[in-house]
This record gives structure tokens, C-alpha cells and sequence, in this order.
């Protein structure tokens, strides 16, 4: 009887995961293979086969990964606490920010792929719409119209959409300084210089 591979040969799913999340990234779908990432994290073949059943297991676990992460994360900042609408876009736009609440670049290769998987485009499409009713439901609860909210809602959500096909590259400091406009842009309401400060002090003072 074969003994299990120890910790050290097979690592750990979060591993693996991390590891295929970087190669979809970096080189797309089809370079995500078991025996490239076995060779790169220095871990055994047989180890893989410890956490997944197989390739499709590994990409159905990265598919769970986004979604999770991505709208998962997304949804919940639409529902997190708020005074006002203006509070509410800014606790959206930390997702912008942080990657542990949204992986702007593993967005752009997910939606890349699903060009040439209509079974994954399809999901994507599902996220996508889960999003946009989120957000229509955040702007709902602070009194716009049910056509206001939703057009509103899908100019937040094409927008960032846009921003990372695009892939626009700027400064850090020019990227949050100019979300105070994006906020006005959004509800057409200026935001006040305490939500500002609230929300410029969870990203320009780390």
C-alpha cells in the first residue's frame, strides 16, 4: 500500500490554487497545467492529486475562486453599513483597492477565458448580473428611482469593467484622489469631506 505523500511533497490546496490563480494571470488559461505548477511550487505530481481530482477539478476550484472573492466580496460592501449613498460607493471602491476583497487581475483572465468557454461565460454573465443588482439594490435603499438605480448600477459596474480591460496604469495616489469625482459622477451628489477623509484614510496612510 502506497503511504500518503507528506505535507511537504503535496503542500496545501491554497497552495496550488495560488499558484494556478498566478499562471491564469499571467499567461492565460492554457498555460495552467498540473506538471508546470508541480514543477514550480517543487512539489510532487502525486501531491496534486491529493486536493484534486484532476485539471477540471483544479479549474472548477479557480471558478469558485473568483466568484467568492470577486462578487462575493463585492455584494458584501454593497450591504455593508452606510449613511449615505456617497459612504456607500466609497466602501464599493475599497474593492478597487484591495486585492484580498477583489483581484482586479484575476477579473480580466477569468473574463478572457470565458471568450472561448461558454459554459464559464455564462457564469460570468450570472456574476456580472448578481453585481449589477446588488448595487441597484444599494441605490433602491437610498431613495433613487427603480430606472435611476439601475442605470446608475450598470454605470458603476461597466465602468470598472472598462477600467480593467483597458488595464489603465496610474499612480496609486492619482487612482484614490480621483474617486471623490467618480462618487460625484455616480449618485450626482458630492461627498462630504468626513466620508472623504473616512475612506482616504484607509488607503493613503498605510
Amino acid at each position: 500500500m502506497t503511504s500518503a505523500p507528506d505535507t511537504r511533497q503535496r503542500g496545501s490546496a491554497d497552495l496550488w490554487l495560488d499558484a494556478a490563480t498566478k499562471i491564469l494571470c499571467d499567461a492565460g488559461i492554457d498555460a495552467v497545467k498540473i506538471m508546470p505548477l508541480a514543477n514550480q511550487l517543487g512539489l510532487s505530481r502525486t501531491g496534486f492529486y491529493w486536493h484534486f481530482k484532476d485539471r477540471a477539478a483544479l479549474l472548477d476550484a479557480l471558478i469558485a475562486r473568483w466568484e467568492a472573492r470577486n462578487t462575493g466580496n463585492l455584494v458584501a460592501r454593497t450591504e455593508a453599513y452606510a449613511e449615505t449613498i456617497c459612504e456607500a460607493i466609497f466602501n464599493i471602491f475599497d474593492c478597487w483597492l484591495d486585492e484580498e476583497l477583489f483581484d482586479s487581475r484575476m477579473d480580466l483572465a477569468i473574463r478572457n477565458w470565458a471568450r472561448t468557454d461558454p459554459a464559464l461565460q455564462s457564469r460570468v454573465d450570472a456574476a456580472d448580473d448578481r453585481r449589477r443588482q446588488a448595487v441597484e439594490a444599494m441605490f433602491s435603499h437610498f431613495g433613487y428611482s427603480e430606472t435611476e438605480a439601475e442605470v446608475r448600477a450598470m454605470t458603476v459596474i461597466y465602468t470598472q469593467i472598462g477600467h480593467l480591460s483597458m488595464q489603465v496604469h496610474e499612480t496609486r495616489w492619482k487612482h484614490v484622489a480621483r474617486m471623490p469625482d467618480f462618487v460625484e459622477v455616480f449618485t450626482g451628489q458630492r461627498p462630504s469631506q468626513s466620508d472623504v477623509g473616512r475612506f482616504m484614510s484607509r488607503h493613503l496612510n498605510d
